[in-house]
């Protein structure tokens, strides 16, 4: 099928697009409410210390305050994801700077501010873990000196200061390595970054009686509705979470984000509460950073080019919690494998406690960081070969019947043909001046299979209602949701409004995360599009005296073929209102393997609907200055069968960008104590557009059997998968030396420019 058939290629003005680029939309930081007061939180400041007293009585005494909340008022109740290692406000230990110890709710901001100061808290310095790889040591200080009563999921391995232990294992590692005709031996290192969405987050809390409403700028509505029922000990049914206009999140409004908090100062308060976060917050006080890693990747290859074995080491920073990233280290050693048709494989890693600030869910997560680091080594292995490159990657590659790391057995497959596309799309070939290159990267990435619902309302007026409980972070996925309903019901893609972010309307959903919402919310508008298709055929049928059939659903009607005067429009069978269809569709199975070798074997161990990608980057280097500039990039990617091009090729373009800020430019910087020392938007260098290079997207698109709708996978977070690995290929093509640390800033790669690895 090609994208140019598609029905959600219809030119349609998505519902919330006019409102967005005219001003008038409201976000969560736009609400106001009667009698509203302001929230603000008083953080640790210390990254590592016991808490010995913490007294809020000036706070308290100041005139407009309202509330003030400690963990003291509140159940205690560790809350997290794979480990519950958490309170909602610090109790006894703070273990990063941006910790909460305590909230207030005040008449103005200012005054909320104000007596978030006056808060005294005294402290007993701990001993501070910055340095991740250090922390494994056994005489390492511990972040969490109770990690083993916590409650965990049974297959998460701790140890100390190590969360999570994994690994992957396939044949025999070791024997392969000492058979091969090469072993090449890499080590890379990337800095922490930040999701860094525009809009800051928000919440407004307000409560009836027993029952509170929260509006927040959250990717996760019923993570966070769930998370707000644990914390605060009520029944999910009493909470509702509302989410008006998102304006971004790149998965770090992910997870339970202080929706608990202001929901509690609110019912101490006893009126509505918000918070509003300043930029410096952004960047401090969330829990949803990219993670810094070390990875050491080690390969066998005969001298024709085949990979006989991989091992690899990787050491994650999780920075003082949990989170909902307790998964990070899992995905992180399928990434060290990569598309590769690999016999023998050794994978470990080590997801570590730190006094820093908790890493999670950014855009793919470690796969960026991973993929830059594997790609180069890859390169390297070439080269040890005498290989091009792309040859190498040619020979290597899975494709249809391959076995995975994990014993995966693939289905159809179209990694090879994106390798293709993308080195003809850039012109890998051509003569270049001697400052300019063409480096090539290749990654993958799963596809989220989770349960979804939809509702599918028709009025009397012929118009219909989408109930959905997908979440619109900007990606557009949600708002091309009418067209697969339009086109199922012979209706226009106008005539429907849509329902959706609102935990009290419609069904539970996995919320903007993991490239899944057309995957998994898609097949349940479908299937309840063909629920209200059948109530329609079933009701002209009977009204037209005809078979089922003999009809068609067309242009607001239901007729019979090939007689457009025996017809009955889609208005007059809805009457009262009285035609409403629901759907879930089914859920993909997970791709079985063989992980029986492996420890902490927690999801991920196969990849369902891998999506595939091969990105070519051409820059230009300045050895002088160390200044790169990226002049294009050819992106191909096997997403399936493509529902909308255009916001398919959106996705990429703002991937690709990302993916450019995270090669070049964006890395958190920490003291040595683990503050951070570039917490806004003057020093923490984010891509602007007249950073953005040249982008070219093409599409690999083969059906894909029992995945989203129509044979589709997704789409939103590969785009930045391979993006950093083309473009440090590339550089170290100009330089004859490898830029070994993430982000490869001017300083990183003059060093390396001069045969300094960097």
């Amino acid at each position: 099928m090609s994208a140019g058939t598609s029905p959600a290629t219809t030119t349609f003005i998505r519902p919330d697009g006019r409102e967005k680029v005219t001003g008038v939309g409201r976000y969560t930081a736009d609400l106001a409410t009667t009698g509203m007061a302001h929230a603000r939180f008083r953080y640790a400041d210390h990254p590592h210390a016991r808490v010995l007293r913490i007294d809020t009585t000036r706070a308290r005494a100041l005139p407009g305050v309202v509330a003030v909340v400690t963990q003291e008022d509140l159940p205690e109740v560790r809350f997290g994801g794979l480990v519950q290692d958490r309170t909602l406000f610090a109790k006894d230990v703070v273990r990063f700077e941006g910790e909460i110890v305590a909230g207030v709710a005040a008449l103005t901001e200012a005054i909320a501010a104000e007596a978030a100061r006056l808060i005294e808290v005294e402290y007993e310095p701990l001993p501070v873990i910055t340095d991740f790889v250090a922390a494994m040591e056994p005489d390492a200080p511990l972040v969490h000196a109770a990690w083993a009563s916590y409650e965990r999921d049974e297959n998460m391995v701790s140890n100390g200061n190590t969360l999570g232990y994994h690994t992957i294992v396939k044949g025999d590692a070791d024997a392969a390595l000492a058979q091969a005709d090469v072993v090449v031996r890499s080590r890379y290192e990337s800095d922490p970054s930040q999701g860094v969405p525009i809009e800051p987050r928000a919440v407004l809390a307000e409560w009836r009686g027993d029952e509170v409403t929260i509006w927040s700028s959250t990717q996760v509505p019923y993570a966070a509705r769930d998370g707000v029922a644990q914390t605060l000990q009520i029944p999910a049914a009493n909470v509702r979470v509302v989410v008006p206009l998102l304006g971004g999140g790149f998965g770090a409004k992910c997870d339970l984000h202080f929706e608990a908090q202001v929901a509690a100062l609110a019912r101490a308060a006893r009126r509505p509460v918000r918070l509003v976060f300043s930029r410096e917050e952004e960047f401090r006080a969330i829990a949803q950073r990219r993670e810094g890693i070390v990875m050491e990747f080690e390969t066998g290859a005969t001298r024709d080019g085949r990979l006989v074995a991989r091992r690899a080491r990787l050491i994650l920073d999780k920075g003082a919690y949990c989170g909902e990233g307790g998964f990070l280290g899992q995905m992180a050693a399928m990434h060290a494998c990569g598309p590769y048709q690999i016999d023998n494989v050794f994978v470990e890693s080590f997801l570590n406690y730190t006094n820093q600030q908790p890493s999670g869910s950014v855009r793919a997560p470690t796969a960026p960081q991973v993929c830059w680091g594997l790609e180069q080594h890859m390169d390297e292995v070439a080269g040890e070969l005498g290989i091009d490159p792309v040859e190498l990657r040619r020979r290597t590659l899975i494709e249809k019947g391959a076995e995975g790391p994990t014993r995966q057995i693939f289905d159809e497959i179209g990694v090879k043909q994106t390798l293709e596309r993308a080195v003809e799309m850039i012109g890998y070939e051509r003569d270049l001046p001697e400052d300019e290159a063409i480096g090539v990267a290749v990654g993958w990435w799963p596809s989220s299979a989770a349960a979804s619902g939809a509702y599918i309302h028709l009025n009397g007026d012929g118009s219909g209602t989408i109930v959905t409980g997908a979440q619109e972070n900007g990606s557009g996925a949600v708002m091309a949701m009418p067209t697969f309903v339009a086109e199922e019901l012979g209706m226009d893609p106008e005539n429907f409004t849509l329902l959706y972010q609102d935990t009290a309307a419609a069904n539970w959903d996995m919320g903007s995360c993991g490239s899944q919402t057309t995957f998994n919310s898609g097949r349940a508008i479908l299937a309840a599009a063909a629920d209200v298709r059948d109530q329609l055929l079933d009701a002209a049928a009977s009204e037209l005296e005809a078979d089922r059939g003999d009809l068609e659903l067309v242009e607001g009607h239901v007729r019979v073929k090939g007689s457009p005067g025996q017809s009955v429009s889609i208005a007059d069978l809805a009457g009262a209102g009285t035609i409403h269809g629901k759907g879930s569709g089914e859920v993909p199975d997970t791709p079985t393997g063989d992980t029986g070798g492996c420890v902490g074997r927690i999801g991920n161990e196969t990849f369902a609907a891998p999506q595939l990608i091969t990105q070519a980057a051409h820059v230009k280097v300045d050895r002088e200055t160390g200044v790169v500039r990226v002049l294009k990039v050819a992106a191909a990617h096997d997403s399936g069968v493509i529902l909308n091009r255009m916001g398919a090729d959106g996705q990429v373009t703002g991937g690709v960008v990302m993916g450019v800020g995270l090669a070049l430019s964006e890395g958190t910087q920490l003291d040595d104590d683990g503050r951070q020392l570039n917490p806004h938007l003057l020093d923490y260098k984010l891509i602007t557009c007249s950073d953005a290079p040249e982008i070219e997207v093409d599409w690999v698109q083969i059906p894909t059997e029992g995945a989203g709708p129509r044979g589709s996978k997704g789409v939103g977070e590969p785009p930045q998968v391979p993006t950093a690995g083309a473009i440090a290929n590339a550089i170290a093509k100009v330089l004859g030396n490898r830029v070994r640390r993430l982000p490869m800033t001017p300083e990183r790669v003059w060093a390396a420019s001069r045969g300094v690895d960097a």
